[in-house]
């Protein structure tokens, strides 16, 4: 890899992994999880369809409505304020552990909806070592406290969210731009979220630490990282470009733990080492080329 290269790799493995740290410091504030997804949802998607508007790409898109519309209540519209949901109750470092069971459910949802990712032999023992981490974590730094059940609940919902999306987005979108299949997705989550956002918003202007989290949100850990995380699989191509899935969720844990002071217990620890060494067998070492345009 060129050194370009290991700089786009450590932004990426950064910007992707800190944004359970800023939703927690949202919520935390009182920001409620509908207003925080739509805020962060509608500031990334002024910047990527004004990217694609200049680069002329939006044309790409007729015809592919339906899509594009399924694509983003998939893989925004549940999963964004379901994380934040979830995070109202959980640390952000339980979080995006859970959140790194991405690929276990994409194995899972492969055996019935897409053949060439299904899980045999040393793929299908890796499904059951990452579920197995789920389970540990569930089991012994959640159990017995209904709220924070609640909350991983929420997330593992938002997971399978984030596991369906880009089976829809392999399948139909693929070929289209992906600044423009981003930038629509994103506008098409924002109206569906706006709704939801009027309903709840804020009782009192957001604290400075809120708003810069939302600002964060929306123009880094979306609208920057899809730019960034382009450049990196122009440089080292898609392969290497994903193995960052598997350094999400420590950058995330140790932001946790030095920012926020979280301890995670021990079902986290060897729920985080489970599910990433099963993602990773799971996966046959790599990640589904379809999450490429995948937002965190």
């Amino acid at each position: 890899m060129t050194a370009r290269g290991w700089a786009a790799f450590a932004a990426m493995s950064l910007i992707w992994g800190v944004p359970y740290l800023f939703i927690k410091v949202a919520v935390d504030a009182g920001v409620s999880p509908a207003f925080l997804s739509w805020a962060r949802v509608a500031l990334a998607a002024v910047v990527l369809v004004a990217l694609a508007r200049r680069a002329g790409t939006l044309e790409s898109l007729r015809g592919t409505g339906r899509w594009l519309l399924l694509y983003a209540v998939l893989e925004i519209a549940i999963p964004f304020p379901l994380i934040a949901l979830g995070e109202q109750h959980v640390s952000s470092s339980l979080a995006a552990i859970l959140i790194a069971a991405v690929p276990l459910i994409v194995a899972l949802l492969a055996l019935r909806f897409d053949r060439a990712e299904r899980a045999t032999g040393t793929r299908l023992a890796g499904l059951l070592i990452g579920l197995a981490g789920v389970v540990a974590l569930m089991g012994i730094d959640v159990a017995g406290r209904p709220d924070e059940l609640l909350g991983a609940a929420a997330i593992l919902v938002a997971a399978v969210g984030y596991a369906a999306g880009p089976m829809v987005l392999k399948r139909h979108l693929a070929h289209l731009d992906a600044r423009a299949t981003m930038g629509a997705s994103l506008a098409l989550a924002a109206v569906l979220l706006t709704p939801a956002a009027a309903l709840a918003p804020p009782r009192a202007v957001p604290t400075a630490d809120a708003l810069a989290a939302i600002v964060v949100l929306g123009l880094v850990c979306t609208a920057l990282a899809f730019v960034v995380f382009n450049r990196l699989i122009a440089e080292v191509g898609p392969g290497r470009a994903l193995v960052i899935t598997y350094v999400n969720p420590v950058v995330a844990v140790a932001l946790g733990v030095t920012i926020l002071g979280e301890r995670p217990g021990v079902g986290s620890v060897a729920g985080l080492a489970l599910i990433l060494a099963g993602s990773w067998l799971a996966t046959g070492g790599r990640v589904a080329a379809a999450k490429v345009a995948q937002p965190h």
